[in-house]
């Protein structure tokens, strides 16, 4: 009450459901209201300079990297406003207003529940919706990561099941209908590792530059989101159940906050991109959204899904001390340990190094014991079927992909000697193919013979072919058979990200890029505060930023990432890939339309993993 009462006599009312504006901001709509009357009327120069604007119209303006945001709000108005609170359904929640790339102001609520906390008799379980509450959630700031390696505890918490949501517009009483597309963005991370915070991996200030909602979010990782034991205690996907839970309460709540629950795009990068294939097949996922955006990852790849992990579970078990003999028992006493001996023992639970293999924790096709499952048959089998969510898409993948899993082998001695004299029984874990697979030591043989021409892996001359077998049994191969596959019934946007700037998340030999590796692309549309500070217009990195931006923004809003009425896109033609033209946008200093994207490439990849189809329609 006593926050009430100061607010008042500060010069603040009330806005809309208890929340509260200052005067300024009321006075805002009046502005606007000023500026269009202005605008309609084509003033002079120096009365537009007065208003604050810059036209986007202007006929003369080539400088894409100066091409201004959709909105037309002045830049840092009202910047010493710090926090408001609106009430939803479940309760009022506090956020905050922070500065886009260029400036201009939006809302940020941070670290909302989305779900119960999955501790206690929820930890192996599928999410709860989380109740309501009575008094005001601070959402002012980042919640907590979900348990993984290497973190400050205060910054991870098995309480991690928070979302973020950044609008330009919240619904009033002057405007009530502020409906956005909405952009839902799953992190990547191997299902182990990263996190949907703002300050570390998910900036949103280069999308709050776009008239949209961005959603990011945490989901469980590693053994608390993806134990599987092929029984009722632990059937497994929890982690992908947490995102269809964050779905589902966007699709209920994401109006509240300016966001339109009929226009979401779900965004996947790595894991993420992997888990948004998955959501495409899943009866859980159905309908929760209606566009999606695939980047470096697929789940349509040489590997398959198993039913159940128990050898991961077991093998965390044993970490952790516990008896593996009976399933319920084991399950008992891995629910008893705290989150952070999960963190602790992570490093202990690769086969083979950190990298080895990429994806530990996988998703499962679920048994039925009576739960709600995620996945009931093999994804491909959908695919094949046709029988998923025809929704246009983006996909593609970076130039250079996986180097980093590759560096790390040719680096140690230990490991390069153990690959050249174990690779048939090693490249099954490395590359992600089956190791009961009767033909496994041929495939593996082929594998060598073709990107190694029978010559011994060396560590100063076999970085690029070495990566390029990371990336093609990584990423490269299992996109290029999504697109195939999807392109049958939907609208399919491909390209490959090949914009070399002065940041990656690699440097090598040296200190400059090897190359445009994984998670590059990410730079150009979320800031990294870890990785890279934010690109100004004084980078040459700002242009890509905003025509990647603009492209997803337009992809977003009507499912084309083509917008020829938007200055940055007018000469950018992308067509959508088809079997007559198997088009792909090359993304690089230039954005040219090619096709036949690494087509030879992934010819011994279809040899040796060929679709059972059961009727053969289009070559994949």
């Amino acid at each position: 009450m006593g926050r009430d009462r100061d607010r008042k006599r500060d010069g603040e009312r009330p806005i809309q459901n208890g929340g509260y504006k200052s005067r300024d901001l009321m006075s805002q709509a009046a502005q606007c209201r000023v500026w269009s009357f202005c605008r309609m009327w084509r003033l002079c120069g120096c009365v537009l300079l007065l208003c604050g604007l810059i036209s986007v119209q202007a006929d003369t303006e080539e400088d894409l990297g100066k091409a201004v945001p959709d909105e037309d709000d002045p830049i840092g108005y009202n910047k010493e406003l710090s926090d408001l609170v609106i009430t939803t359904a479940l309760g009022k929640i506090r956020g905050t207003i922070l500065t886009s790339q260029s400036g201009r102001n939006f809302y940020a609520f941070r670290g909302i529940p989305y779900a119960k906390p999955p501790v206690d008799r929820l930890r192996f379980q599928p999410p709860e919706p989380v109740e309501q509450w009575f008094d005001v959630l601070d959402a002012t700031f980042d919640g907590p990561k979900c348990p993984q390696m290497g973190l400050i505890s205060s910054d991870v918490s098995e309480d991690c099941l928070r979302v973020n949501i950044y609008t330009k517009e919240l619904p009033s009483e002057s405007q009530p209908n502020v409906r956005r597309p909405v952009i839902v963005f799953i992190h990547p991370g191997g299902f182990y590792s990263l996190s949907g915070q703002s300050k570390n991996f998910a900036g949103p200030q280069y999308f709050m530059d776009r008239r949209l909602v961005l959603v990011t979010f945490n989901y469980r990782l590693g053994s608390l989101g993806f134990l599987a034991t092929g029984s009722k205690e632990a059937p497994g996907n929890m982690g992908l159940k947490d995102q269809v839970q964050l779905l589902r309460w966007v699709k209920l709540h994401i109006s509240r906050f300016g966001g339109d629950p009929t226009s979401i795009t779900l965004l996947g990068y790595g894991a993420g991109a992997l888990a948004v294939t998955l959501h495409m097949v899943s009866p859980m996922s159905r309908g929760l959204f209606h566009k999606a955006i695939v980047m470096s990852g697929a789940v349509t790849g040489q590997w398959s899904l198993p039913d159940h992990q128990m050898d991961v579970g077991t093998k965390q078990a044993t970490l952790l001390h516990c008896h593996t003999e009976n399933v319920t028992e084991m399950v008992d006493c891995l629910r008893g340990k705290h989150y952070l001996e999960y963190a602790n023992t992570l490093p202990k639970m690769f086969e083979f190094d950190r990298n080895n293999p990429l994806i530990l924790w996988k998703p499962v096709i679920e048994p039925d014991f009576g739960q709600e499952r995620f996945l009931i048959e093999d994804p491909i089998r959908s695919y094949q079927n046709d029988d998923f969510m025809k929704v246009p898409i983006i996909t593609g993948m970076t130039k250079d992909e996986f180097v980093g899993p590759a560096l790390s082998i040719l680096q140690s001695p230990s490991l390069l000697s153990a690959l050249n004299e174990n690779f048939e029984s090693l490249a099954p874990v490395f590359f992600m193919y089956n190791e009961s697979d009767p033909r496994v030591g041929n495939i593996s043989q082929e594998l060598r013979n073709h990107y190694f021409q029978e010559q011994p892996i060396d560590a100063n001359r076999s970085l690029e072919v070495l990566s390029n077998l990371y990336s093609d049994a990584l990423t490269g191969f299992g996109i290029h058979r999504f697109v195939h596959l999807a392109a049958r019934s939907a609208k399919v946007y491909y390209y490959r990200f090949a914009y070399q700037g002065a940041r990656s998340h690699i440097y090598y030999p040296e200190d400059a890029p090897y190359g445009v590796v994984h998670h590059d692309d990410l730079m150009y549309l979320f800031v990294e505060p870890s990785i890279s500070r934010m690109f100004t217009e004084d980078d040459e990195e700002f242009r890509m930023v905003d025509v990647m931006v603009r492209m997803f923004s337009a992809f977003a809003y009507k499912g084309d990432p083509n917008k020829p009425t938007d200055l940055a896109l007018r000469d950018i033609r992308w067509r959508p890939f088809s079997f007559k033209k198997r088009y792909y946008l090359d993304i690089g200093k230039q954005l040219t339309l090619q096709e036949n994207l690494n087509a030879e490439r992934y010819e011994i990849w279809k040899r040796l993993f060929p679709l059972n189809w059961r009727r053969q329609t289009k070559e994949v």
